[in-house]
């Protein structure tokens, strides 16, 4: 049973990247505001996280690669989470709009969450 949730969450999980990776290069100019300054030319980091994303949600649905997928998702989503602190720290719109304090407290555990669902897949068994 355990062995099913984790091959679900994967696949969700993978498809939610695969698709929010999509959005990266479908509407740049949303993720643009939030790339940290300090990077530079935002619409390249914008560009490479999404290409990161797709490989990473590919990789997590397909069994074979989902073990190390999913743990690499989850150091993304460490990493990535700057920008959202970027974004909190320096009270930037996305979308058009700013969030509330409460906004960005949920927004971090959910970062959290995620970061717990792809261990949780991690510790599945991979395709033989």
């Amino acid at each position: 049973m355990l062995e099913r949730i984790q091959s679900v969450s994967a696949i969700v999980l993978g498809c939610a990247f695969t698709w929010i990776g999509i959005q990266h290069f479908t509407d740049v100019e949303f993720f643009v505001p939030i790339v940290p300054a300090i990077l530079g030319n935002a619409e390249f980091w914008v560009y490479v996280s999404g290409v990161v994303e797709i490989l990473l949600g590919l990789t997590m649905i397909a069994p074979a690669t989902r073990a190390r997928a999913a743990q690499a998702t989850a150091v993304f989503l460490v990493v990535v989470y700057w920008a959202n602190l970027n974004m909190w720290v320096n009270d930037i719109a996305i979308g058009g709009q700013t969030f509330s304090f409460a906004a960005h407290v949920l927004r971090a555990i959910a970062q959290l969450g995620l970061i717990g669902v792809a261990l949780f897949i991690a510790r599945g068994r991979t395709a033989e």
